[in-house]
């Protein structure tokens, strides 16, 4: 079966885990089951398929209090601002940063799991890790990291990379007709056949 099933609490895991959802499809199905509707299209994913598998409904777990009251969106920041265990990227963070590196300061997925990683640590010691990952990019050439619940951009991305001579339109159109398919949203060039 190719044709892509309605996401209802009928459906089996095989079938929920070979199509491709929208966040906001899996969050209409959560709060309609009576599922918690916050997290990541990742987080959201798992709590349907546990949801599917047991017939359970996820319990919020009692939030972590933070022991800092550090406000990341209005403070006054400098090289030696420590990094709390309330850390958020806000504009205000982002403005340092880039006020500190220059323009080309963007937060990418390394550096802010990083920042999540590394309470204790100054915005000094982050700002050189930050310009040891753009080294090491420039240096392995290394390809920008998407995060796993953008499919969309990874797939044009790498449609793109093996298609040079291609454009962006006929990527879009390949990445339609492939989201609707079962299986992962992963390019190949196989996928070229599907236009036919």
């Amino acid at each position: 079966m190719d044709k892509r099933p309605k996401l209802t609490n009928r459906i089996s895991i095989k079938d929920f885990r070979g199509f491709y959802w929208l966040k906001k499809e899996l969050s209409t199905f959560c709060k309609k089951e009576g599922l918690k509707t916050t997290g990541s299209k990742s987080a959201l994913s798992e709590r349907i398929v546990n949801y599917l598998k047991t017939g359970t409904k996820e319990v919020n777990p009692p939030k972590e209090k933070s022991s800092s009251t550090f406000d990341w969106q209005n403070e006054k920041l400098s090289l030696s601002t420590i990094i709390t265990d309330n850390y958020k990227n806000t504009e205000n963070v982002r403005a340092f940063f880039v006020k500190k590196i220059g323009p080309s300061f963007k937060f990418n997925v390394k550096f802010m799991n990083w920042m999540k990683a590394n309470q204790g640590s100054t915005f000094k010691d982050a700002i050189e890790h930050w310009q040891h990952l753009k080294a090491l990019s420039k240096v392995d050439g290394s390809k920008k990291d998407i995060a796993p619940q953008f499919e969309y951009n990874r797939y044009l991305r790498d449609f793109l990379a093996a298609n040079p001579n291609s454009n962006r339109k006929i990527g879009i159109a390949l990445w339609n007709i492939k989201k609707t398919k079962r299986g992962d949203n992963v390019y190949r060039e196989e996928d070229l056949d599907l236009l036919n």
